[in-house]
């Protein structure tokens, strides 16, 4: 019999209890036979399916706004995506398969390499398996999987949300979401605080409790079996968030508050949410459509468009995040045992510079053409040797402010060092979590490990807030730690100097820092960093006065 308390990592804050609504499990594999009798025509119902499903996306987008409509239009786009369909199309006509196993079959391959990629890449691999789910629904002609239409308010639980069913729930329905799998950088993490709604994730044993209502606790991670009869509740949602646009504690100590885009789109989106700058400009998005690597020019211009809404502000723009786990055929990768510890990030530049080279010369461009304050920093970076390498080829582009990020342990160790060589660092908290604790953030299994409270995390970040102060140089965090309002005061007492998230957690992480002085937020840190584990962590800070 499964307890009638369960404890997950919590990723949006507040708590609420109601009735208990369970979302579909996805489909499973198609059937791959029979064999169509006419492949060409069963080969040409994919790209109508396909239409479809996209259409009904950007529908849902038109009445989303930021965040939500953003991952809408993204998911829409790979719906509709000619690569994804010309495979598909190409496995009936060459297998011999009925449309909604070749794919079934195409877009699992997609996503697979995305998955090998790590990191950021990762995380859209759920993206790509919620379109393939959506697309062969449509072929089979029966609904697609998702929340179900929801007569009155509701705790909905699942095994794991896709992005665009997050994106597009309706917070007045939604008392809290709760999930067996995910973890705290996912986009349903993400969209759930955007919303106000309450959530927990990676609670092992929730799909086989035996519960009609829930209570859940998104402060806490832990969830209850509640009364199926008592009233339905829900924290008050607070209203308009109060903050000045600027990033400062309440006795005027800075953390600049910024934002983490990887496309225009994204940009814009940050511009609007308030944000100082941008803390982290993920570049991939140049290269993964790409079959030959992009011209000076084509960088230049796409970098260009995402840099324009921030003139005038300071922008840290992260050097090609790629290797041999990375679906980039230009870069000729060899095949490896372990691709999350092989040639990745700087380290394919230092086989293949002139790529880093023409990046960092289209980089230098789009700072000129945009007016913006642009920075660089490399990814996957473990020595100062290292650091140095990639500061002199930075300058010698004409970009004078050049950084890297910390995502290895090693590097958080050296972390004086490497801001020796460098003129900042900034810290991908999700990442340097994952090495850490040798848990794969993508695994549900193991969610509660990347938990960003976790204090051994939280003492690597005090090596690396210490070495900043030493040196008198930034060190920022990038990871989603800096989206959690509570959290962020931790970061800033451990000696952080900027914080930098998605869009949606800009203001409320602006204002949290404004209301708290800095002598508060070290009351805070020291706290956290003596508990004993996440939990407690957050136990500890939440019943502190400074908090409240």
């Amino acid at each position: 019999m499964p307890s009638e308390s369960l404890t997950g990592v919590p990723v949006s804050p507040g708590r609420a209890s109601g009735p208990v609504v369970r979302v579909a499990e996805p489909l499973g594999e198609p059937a791959s036979t029979p064999a169509p009798a006419d492949p060409d025509a069963e080969a040409a119902r994919i790209d109508p399916a396909a239409q479809t499903v996209a259409a009904r996306l950007e529908k849902l987008a038109e009445t989303a706004t930021g965040e939500a409509a953003t991952i809408l239009i993204t998911t829409a786009a790979m719906a509709a995506d000619p690569a994804l369909v010309s495979s598909a199309q190409a496995l009936v006509k060459t297998q011999n398969l009925p449309a909604p196993r070749a794919v079934y079959q195409a877009a699992g391959k997609f996503a697979d390499a995305l998955a090998a990629a790590g990191g950021y890449m990762a995380e859209r691999a759920r993206d790509v398996l919620d379109v393939r789910d959506r697309l062969v629904a449509e072929l089979l002609g029966i609904a697609p999987p998702g929340v179900p239409p929801l007569a009155s308010p509701s705790v909905l639980v699942a095994r794991d949300l896709a992005p665009a069913d997050t994106a597009g729930l309706d917070p007045e329905k939604v008392l809290a979401l709760v999930t067996e799998e995910g973890g705290p950088t996912s986009h349903t993490a993400i969209l759930a605080r955007s919303l106000g709604i309450p959530a927990v994730v990676a609670i092992r044993g929730l799909l086989v409790l035996d519960a009609q209502a829930l209570a859940v606790d998104g402060d806490t991670g832990i969830v209850e079996v509640a009364d199926p009869d008592a009233a339905v509740v829900t924290a008050a949602k607070s209203g308009a968030i109060e903050w000045d646009g600027t990033g400062a504690t309440a006795d005027g100590h800075r953390v600049k508050v910024l934002g983490n885009v990887g496309s225009a789109t994204d940009a814009q989106a940050a511009a609007d949410a308030g944000a100082e700058g941008v803390g982290l400009f993920r570049t991939e998005f140049c290269y993964l459509d790409a079959s030959a690597e992009p011209s000076v020019e084509e960088q230049r211009k796409a970098y260009t468009a995402v840099l324009s809404p921030f003139r005038g502000k300071p922008v840290v723009v992260r050097t090609l995040d790629a290797g041999a786990d990375k679906p980039l055929a230009f870069l000729e990768p060899e095949d490896e045992p372990n691709p999350a510890l092989g040639v990745r990030g700087l380290r394919v530049a230092f086989d293949r510079p002139e790529v880093l080279d023409r990046q960092l010369e289209a980089i230098a461009g789009a700072a000129q053409d945009s007016g913006a304050e642009v920075s660089v920093m490399a990814p996957m970076v473990a020595t100062a040797a290292e650091a140095a390498w990639f500061a002199e080829r930075a300058r010698a582009a004409g970009i004078t402010r050049a950084g890297v990020m910390i995502e290895i342990p090693a590097a958080a160790l050296t972390a004086r060092e490497i801001l020796e060589a460098v003129d900042f660092v900034s810290v991908g908290t999700n990442d340097l979590a994952q090495y850490t604790f040798a848990a794969d953030r993508q695994l549900g299994a193991v969610a509660k490990l990347n938990d960003p409270w976790q204090p051994g995390l939280l003492r690597l970040l005090k090596i690396i807030g210490q070495a900043s102060k030493d040196t008198g140089k930034p060190a920022g965090v990038c990871g989603e730690a800096a989206a959690d309002p509570r959290l962020a005061l931790v970061l800033a007492g451990l000696g952080l100097t900027s914080l930098s998230m998605n869009a949606p957690a800009v203001r409320a992480v602006g204002a949290s820092l404004a209301a708290t002085t800095l002598a508060e937020c070290e009351e805070l840190a020291e706290a956290a960093l003596a508990a004993a584990d996440p939990i407690e962590a957050r136990a500890v800070t939440a019943a502190s006065s400074v908090a409240r």
